[in-house]
């Protein structure tokens, strides 16, 4: 994983590569401290727990979790002259990615990262067509994600069981112009069985996604609690969404091309991505320090 122009975590200056620090044997890591807010978690023991889940799939992915996961301290300041000691984890590289998938997906940070180690640790083995593959399923995955959030909102907001559908299809007519699911599939010449996201292409899944995190974030912003109301609020995000795209000047979701079923990708992806076992010169290995009982 080297530098790239999509090393960012967060939407700010803070960049993955920019919290690497050098140990005295020139060795990289990253501090979970410093990871914590870049990855949109407020409380440190709930990033811990997902530091825990990463070194059980650390173990089964069949690498030795000490050779990533080493306990530290950290001074940090509590007042204008007093510092404490907390407990912290000095990471590899590895050991950051493993941290990214096990992290909640629901969280914009979290997504961004997954989406960036999931490109970035293979770059180097895979051809530019297979990066674009796992950007693709990266992104399919979060809008799964995103979704069955958007119904959990819906719900809270009103909308009954049986009315989801309807909701959702307000959402897709906003931001393609007046077109449902089922007009959308018919224009395209996508199977009416299909799922619609499945053959959308990188482009489309980001203003869909965009789409659907931007109402959930409304619904909850207005405190929607009226069936009508969640609904026209849905397609009025959309509209927002296509005005944006219009502005931008590119293609309008409903004239962007299906892309191949999501279902080729994936399998097309299982050939051809190693498995993630690292060989032991090439896993970042760090020093193992254990460190004091510390506070959490």
């Amino acid at each position: 994983m080297g530098n790239s122009d999509n090393k960012h975590l967060t939407p700010t200056n803070l960049s993955f590569e920019s919290l690497k620090k050098l140990n005295p044997h020139g060795i990289e890591y990253w501090s979970a401290r410093d990871l914590q807010s870049c990855l949109g978690y407020s409380e440190w023991r709930k990033f811990e727990t997902t530091i825990k889940k990463a070194i059980d799939s650390c173990k089964q992915s069949g690498n030795e979790p000490e050779n990533h996961f080493v306990g530290a301290d950290k001074m940090v300041q509590i007042g204008s002259q007093t510092d404490r000691k907390v407990k912290d984890w000095h990471l590899s590289r590895f050991a950051c990615y493993l941290i990214a998938q096990n992290g909640d997906p629901r969280k914009p940070e979290i997504a961004q990262a997954q989406k960036y180690f999931a490109i970035q640790t293979r770059k180097q083995e895979l051809s530019e067509e297979i990066a674009a593959d796992l950007e693709r399923l990266e992104l399919r995955k979060q809008a799964s994600v995103e979704f069955k959030a958007l119904s959990g909102a819906a719900r809270d907001a009103g909308v009954q069981n049986k009315m989801f559908g309807v909701f959702h299809d307000a959402g897709y007519k906003g931001l393609y112009g007046g077109l449902g699911v089922d007009a959308i599939k018919a224009r395209k010449g996508i199977d009416p069985k299909e799922q619609l996201m499945d053959r959308m292409n990188t482009t489309e899944l980001a203003a869909n996604q965009f789409r659907m995190t931007h109402t959930r974030e409304k619904l909850k912003l207005e405190k929607i609690k009226n069936q009508r109301d969640a609904m026209e609020t849905h397609e009025m995000v959309g509209r927002e969404v296509r005005a944006a795209i219009a502005k931008i000047g590119v293609a309008m979701p409903e004239n962007i091309p299906p892309a191949e079923p999501i279902k080729n990708v994936e399998k097309r992806l299982k050939k051809a991505v190693p498995k993630l076992l690292l060989e032991r010169q090439d896993s970042g290995l760090l020093p193992h320090t254990p460190s004091n009982d510390l506070e959490s």
